[in-house]
């Protein structure tokens, strides 16, 4: 530790001096610290070079965006719900760091509501009053204390008041990362930077002095990561400093993207000026912040790799992991006969690999006139080969003669494009499951097939139309199931329970791989709510066939309004029962509480969800749906919209009753009942909310992605 006599000078007289002569001491000072270190503040050019064993940023992004916030009072504490309100509608997330002790506790009720909403808590200090570091045996002790609050909180960080720090001795916490370190900065009170701007890696050394010899599992650590914030902290900026704008973190922000490190910074809730707040002498306008978010978002959009704390330490050090792709970039091609922009499923597949660098081609179908037969989005090359003509197909003719013209553009297409760059690997998408023929000419020249089995088409066939499951018909469909199974070289299927029926069936136990339609968290997430009528919305947005059971949830609505005259259903969809339905909201007069709408893309319906009340899925338990997994759950859970879902075999399978609220499925006043109760229970409502929150943390995409880029490279190297 640097200069130990004046910093115990300096925390003796603290307390004796008003707060506004201690800022004016450290602005005097301040100017002479300032031209003494121009050469190295803001920017020290020393702190570019990346460490020698660093490999790079996850998902193949050029830097990292951390956001932290020091909480330092009860004026913090009580913005800290805005403060991250404000940071969700921008799509950031961050940590908020609180004082365990010394007079300004923080709710447990808001520690939950942010995790809840996926922000990270960790812990500032224990007091923050200067005296944590005065000796080892004062450290230990107090460590002991801070580890409490650290498994009460299920925290993993650590950072210390005033910056101090003794990264020996932080190896008596048990913690992932500490944070009390940064780059350069000449003004704080232990102005010793690390000069990088990179995480790094502090191991446990054989000589470190440990306050936890008797603690075997504190021992079992091999270190921990350092963070170190890479922007200026607010409060020197501008408050010392008295800058009256962002620049100095925009130029900041742009040198570190520049040099690929991380972007680390961190924010004081107390001293931010919200929006409705008066100005004060000791807070900044909250627009200095959000130029800074804004910025990143709209000047790096698709290249920072923006996650908490927590994250970039468990995923860039164990010690430092391999990045999952590592090789020259894949050429993959896809089919999927459906409208891309709406097929979330297709979307997070080829963005996945679009993201890591791969060359992606989808072939699909054209919405709408107009729309470009080729156009880049996000990175991935999307061909309209084909427009929908008969999107409510309601005969067998009908519904075959669109699948087969689009079968042969798409081998056509398919083979145009692989004799000019060869594909490293296929993926076909169904229904049909004879789409994965629009592969055979690269399959023959070596490129492997992985077919992705969104629905088992025999079930769906006879449930769309009404045939049994038994006769020639699902005969020859369960013969054409078994002959694509055959020609792909591995199979994803949909859900855990058609995983065991369509391995048995085609023999694919050992080549078939489940992968539920994870929520992608990037689009669906917590919107703020902008609506301010009274009405209470009940929404359903997918495809309108029968299984779907929306006539069900229609009956239902006629007693929903008679208790709730404010309720409106709203579906947003197609499909062969879409005119069916509109005759039957006529029939039982509830054209102005049942609104139809038509379908949109996934980025526009994800905040028309969020201004929703309550979701239904309304599936039918004894057709087709009661085996078909409805991402739609997943999907109103993660922008924190409750749902009422049918009890199918399904749904049981992968919810309970704490995430949503069950209904007997086919049952009209059960499903009533359901809604009335959600509706008339706003408490009700975010205690579903809350639970649901957790439940998407865990089972979103981005758990499921690397595993989904390993299968595809595993296909391109079959030897590796």
């Amino acid at each position: 530790m640097s200069s130990p006599a004046a910093r115990t000078l300096y925390y003796s007289l603290k307390p004796l001096l008003p707060r506004c002569l201690r800022l004016a001491g450290r602005r005097v000072f301040a100017k002479w610290i300032r031209l003494a270190n121009t050469d190295t503040w803001p920017i020290d050019e020393a702190s570019a070079k990346a460490p020698a064993d660093w490999l790079g940023w996850p998902e193949n992004k050029k830097f990292a965006f951390v956001i932290t916030h020091d909480v330092e009072g009860a004026v913090g504490i009580a913005k800290c719900q805005r403060l991250a309100e404000i940071e969700m509608e921008l799509g950031f997330r961050s940590s908020f760091n609180f004082i365990p002790e010394g007079g300004h506790e923080v709710p447990a009720s808001l520690r939950r509501w942010l995790i809840e909403h996926g922000f990270e808590v960790g812990v500032h200090d224990l007091h923050h009053d200067g005296k944590l570091y005065r000796n080892r045996e004062a450290f230990r002790k107090s460590a002991n204390t801070i580890n409490r609050y650290i498994a009460e909180w299920g925290a993993v960080g650590y950072r210390s008041g005033f910056m101090l720090h003794n990264y020996d001795w932080h190896h008596d916490l048990n913690i992932a990362y500490d944070a009390s370190s940064f780059d350069t900065d000449p003004f704080e009170p232990q102005p010793d930077g690390v000069r990088t701007i990179f995480p790094f890696w502090i191991p446990l050394s054989k000589d470190t002095d440990l306050g936890f010899k008797a603690d075997a599992s504190k021992a079992q650590r091999t270190g921990y990561v350092e963070l170190p914030y890479s922007l200026p902290q607010d409060s020197t900026l501008f408050f010392v400093l008295k800058e009256k704008t962002p620049e100095i973190w925009l130029r900041k922000l742009d040198w570190v993207a520049r040099h690929g490190g991380m972007a680390l910074v961190n924010v004081h809730p107390d001293y931010i000026q919200l929006p409705g707040e008066a100005a004060r002498h000791q807070t900044y306008p909250v627009d200095h912040y959000t130029q800074l978010l804004r910025h990143i978002r709209d000047t790096y959009t698709n290249t920072y790799w923006h996650k908490l704390p927590r994250e970039v330490a468990t995923l860039t050090y164990k010690p430092l992991a391999k990045p999952a792709f590592t090789q020259k970039p894949r050429h993959i091609g896809m089919v999927s006969h459906s409208f891309y922009e709406s097929d979330n499923r297709v979307i997070r597949y080829a963005e996945a690999l679009a993201s890591r660098g791969d060359k992606v081609d989808v072939f699909a179908l054209n919405a709408k006139q107009g729309q470009p037969e080729e156009e880049i989005i996000n990175g991935v090359r999307l061909f309209r080969i084909q427009g929908r003509s008969g999107k409510n197909e309601r005969t067998k003719l009908a519904f075959l003669l669109p699948l087969l013209r689009f079968l042969f553009r798409a081998a056509w297409s398919i083979a145009k494009h692989h004799r000019r760059q060869k594909y490293d690997c296929l993926h076909i998408h169904n229904i049909p499951d004879f789409m994965v023929f629009s592969g055979l000419y690269p399959k023959l020249t070596g490129t492997p097939i992985l077919l992705d089995i969104h629905d088992i088409v025999p079930e769906f066939f006879a449930s769309k139309f009404g045939k049994p499951t038994q006769g020639a018909l699902f005969t020859s469909l369960l013969w054409m199931e078994r002959i694509s199974a055959a020609l792909a070289n591995h199979v994803i299927i949909a859900n855990d329970l058609w995983r065991g029926k369509y391995a048995a069936r085609t023999g694919t136990e050992k080549r078939c791989t489940v992968f539920i339609n994870n929520v992608d968290t990037r689009i669906f997430k917590l919107y703020p709510r902008t609506r301010t009528d009274d009405r209470l919305i009940v929404l359903f947005p997918g495809g309108l066939q029968w299984h779907q059971g929306v006539d069900i949830a229609i009956r239902a609505f006629a007693q929903v309004v008679h208790a709730l005259p404010r309720a409106e259903f709203h579906i947003y969809g197609a499909g062969n029962t879409r005119e069916t339905l509109i005759a039957l909201t006529a029939e039982l007069g509830l054209q102005k509480n049942v609104l139809f709408f038509e379908p949109t893309s996934i980025e526009k319906i994800a905040p028309i969800i969020a201004q929703a009340d309550l979701g239904v899925v309304p599936k039918r338990a004894d057709s087709f749906g009661n085996e078909a997994y409805s991402t739609k759950i997943m999907e109103f859970m993660a922008v924190g919209v409750p749902m009422i879902i049918a009890n199918t075999k399904v749904d049981r399978f992968y919810f309970n009753d704490d995430v949503v609220r069950f209904f007997e499925s086919g049952n009209v006043d059960s499903l009533a009942q359901a809604i009335i109760d959600l509706l008339s229970n706003p408490a009700l409502r975010q205690r579903y909310i809350a639970q649901a929150t957790e439940y998407v943390r865990k089972n979103c995409w981005e758990t499921r992605k690397n595993e989904y880029l390993a299968l595809v490279d595993s296909l391109c190297n079959p030897t590796k």
